[in-house]
């Protein structure tokens, strides 16, 4: 008998349980895994020339832990109710990892730039937005522009002309008609390029690029600030960083001691917008010690339910989780960063 035979015989079960061991941790799976995240101290993501932040407790940025599954993480996501699984096509929208976390990158960026001027303006600080163009989020296949034009590309001309916003392009080009060609000056990569190429008919009929779109404003200040959001990557951290440049700004105690938490985009006009996973938000507030969390609120309507996830807004999905997991802490609903601030002001 052959020495391999003979240890095959004697450790076989030894070899098969180290192969399932590494089968569970290492085989990738075509999903997702969310959790809870940190609440991060937002005094050491921004920092305000000339107005550093002394007052007591914290602003916390909350997060949502994110990460490829395996059937470990999976299994274990599946027990806990803190954690859920999803798809790897409706979490990056079929795109690659690089264009996921370019894309989750620009979210960032532009909730930083809208946070900065909504801080900026109710302070009367001086602040300056440029509109840089158009940022592609996506390109769909049927585009012909598909070969040229790539996922972070900002398209700032058609035609030699540039807009002041996502909506003057889209008029001036569904004017053009379908099949007509336009040229489109954009960068990539810090270099200008243009690129000439036969509009397409949209799902709403009207002629288009065939791309998906957000606007690229760049935010300049008189007092300098700088925001350095480290790895964490989206649009939901925009009210949160409103409220910490604020008080830095005018030196006000809004949070007078307290651990407040929250969540929420942050739109020009200073409107408060839903996020993704706020239940995880509310555990890792929970486990931060925070007492207060802001969460962005809409009105519930059968059409908005049947949408929302787990059939609830942020706000009521917060406040149950609240309830049941961190009954200590209070929700408060906000569509406003002037709300978040008055609450702030009024409730000490």
């Amino acid at each position: 008998m052959s020495k391999w035979r003979v240890f095959w015989r004697r450790y076989w079960g030894g070899v098969l349980t180290v192969v399932l061991v590494l089968a569970l941790f290492l085989i990738p799976l075509p999903y997702y895994i969310e959790g809870p995240g940190s609440a991060n101290n937002l005094k050491s993501f921004v920092t305000v020339k000339g107005h550093p932040d002394r007052h007591s407790g914290k602003f916390m940025l909350t997060s949502v832990l994110t990460a490829p599954a395996r059937p470990i993480t999976w299994l274990y996501a599946e027990l806990n109710p803190h954690y859920s699984v999803v798809s790897a096509a409706e979490m990056t929208d079929n795109q690659d990892d690089a264009t996921y976390n370019k894309v989750q990158t620009f979210y960032m960026q532009s909730a930083i730039n809208e946070a900065i001027a909504t801080a900026y303006r109710a302070a009367n600080a001086t602040y300056h937005k440029t509109y840089r163009g158009i940022y592609v989020l996506a390109v769909q296949p049927q585009s012909k522009f598909h070969s040229a034009i790539k996922v972070g590309d900002t398209i700032t001309k058609i035609n030699g002309r540039h807009f002041s916003n996502a909506a003057g392009y889209q008029t001036y080009i569904a004017k053009q008609g379908i099949g007509q060609k336009v040229t489109v000056t954009y960068q990539h990569n810090h270099t200008t390029k243009k690129v000439t190429a036969p509009l397409i008919k949209l799902s709403t009929h009207r002629a288009g690029i065939g791309i998906t779109l957000t606007d690229n404003v760049k935010v300049t200040t008189k007092i300098p600030v700088k925001v350095d959001p480290g790895e964490i990557g989206g649009p939901s951290a925009g009210l949160m960083f409103s409220l910490q440049i604020y008080q830095q700004l005018t030196t006000q105690n809004l949070r007078h001691g307290r651990k407040i938490a929250g969540t929420g985009t942050i739109a020009a006009d200073g409107s408060v917008g839903e996020i993704g996973g706020i239940d995880k938000k509310i555990i890792a507030a929970k486990k931060a010690g925070a007492t207060l969390f802001f969460a962005p609120y809409v009105k519930p309507t059968k059409a908005l339910l049947a949408l929302e996830e787990q059939h609830q807004t942020n706000y009521q999905l917060a406040k149950a989780t609240a309830k049941k997991y961190a009954p200590a802490m209070r929700v408060v609903p906000v569509t406003t960063f002037k709300q978040a601030v008055h609450y702030l002001e009024t409730h000490k």
